[in-house]
């Protein structure tokens, strides 16, 4: 009988990090803050238990990442003298398949994941899953609590980078008191909040200005204005000299503009095209992206689209009005 999969607790988890010896951190394809620090903050952590830690993600570390204590270690390919009993920790993902294929052959009873996404598809061993929680480095805070681990300002660093980068510099509605409290317990603990910010926030590559322009200048509207849209494709990559990275928080951008309630902005290059969503509260942009296969969260979710940029904005309209758009 096939056992149906549970939520695990902070007790378990715990007493499975300190059962293992060695440990490989997963972070999600296109990594953010979340997924990198998350991994890096618990993996810091363990080693100063004693334990071998190895840190695997199939894209290169983003430039505004790179500053992260240990983000030099990152490695693209799988080690290959990982042990039997070694624990594979996916940080920050709904499904497994958002690491890639490469890890697709790991066995179930050898995998932790820590999330915060809601429709999770608990598909670890262990699933430690918090809805409630601003960031997949805040679960990790509950785990470093639990294994009593000093926290030093390398690792306050890595967490206080996932709390500002979720929360979009402590300014999205899923910065609650708790979060902020956390915020400020971490930069007792050291962790460097200007550089997050100088790194994260307050530092744009030229390239990247001039591609905003671009998709300011392509930004579409519908629905009577509540709903606003925008595209990034080769062309507009090229013309700015800007690269997909730089394409991150520009849907917030267009969510900002006045009496817009949803914002999508529709990445068509490299061949892939792929849909981030945000909202300003009313609309579930989460159940949105789940009815084309994406996800995340309530008001901030995308989805990877098969098909041309004009049947994804047919279908990710159509989507939206079934939300209530």
């Amino acid at each position: 009988m096939i056992q149906e999969p549970t939520l695990s607790t902070t007790e378990e988890v715990v007493a499975e990090l300190r059962r293992r010896s060695a440990f490989v951190m997963i972070s999600h394809v296109k990594p953010d803050g979340d997924t990198l620090g998350a991994g890096l903050a618990l993996g810091l952590a363990l080693e100063k238990l004693g334990k071998r830690v190895s840190y695997y993600q199939q894209d290169t570390v983003p430039r505004t990442l790179r500053f992260l204590p240990g983000a030099q270690r990152v490695s693209r390919t799988l080690p290959a003298d990982v042990p039997p009993e070694a624990l594979y920790v996916f940080c920050d993902m709904s499904d497994r398949t958002r690491a890639g294929p490469a890890v697709a052959r790991i066995a179930r009873e050898n995998i932790l994941e820590i999330d915060h996404h809601l429709g999770n598809t608990l598909f670890g061993a262990l699933n430690y899953v918090l809805p409630k929680e601003c960031s997949t480095g805040t679960c990790v805070m509950h785990l470093l609590r639990g294994l009593g681990s000093e926290i030093d300002a390398d690792i306050a660093t890595c967490v206080l980078t996932t709390i500002m980068t979720d929360t979009g510099g402590l300014m999205h509605s899923n910065t609650t008191p708790e979060a902020l409290e956390t915020a400020a317990e971490l930069m007792r603990m050291g962790a460097d909040k200007e550089r997050i910010t100088r790194e994260i926030f307050a530092s744009k590559r030229v390239a990247a200005t001039k591609l905003l322009g671009c998709v300011i200048g392509a930004m579409r509207f519908g629905h009577e204005g509540r709903y606003c849209w925008s595209c990034v494709d080769d062309a507009m990559l090229a013309a700015s000299g800007a690269d997909g990275e730089d394409t991150e928080d520009m849907v917030n951008v267009l969510l900002g503009q006045d009496g817009v309630e949803v914002a999508a902005l529709f990445k068509a290059y490299g061949g892939e095209l792929r849909v981030s969503l945000r909202s300003s509260g009313r609309v579930n942009v989460q159940a949105a992206a789940a009815s084309l296969g994406g996800g995340g969260h309530f008001r901030a979710s995308g989805l990877d689209f098969k098909g041309s940029l004009t049947e994804a904005v047919v279908a990710v309209d159509a989507a939206l009005v079934a939300q209530g758009l």
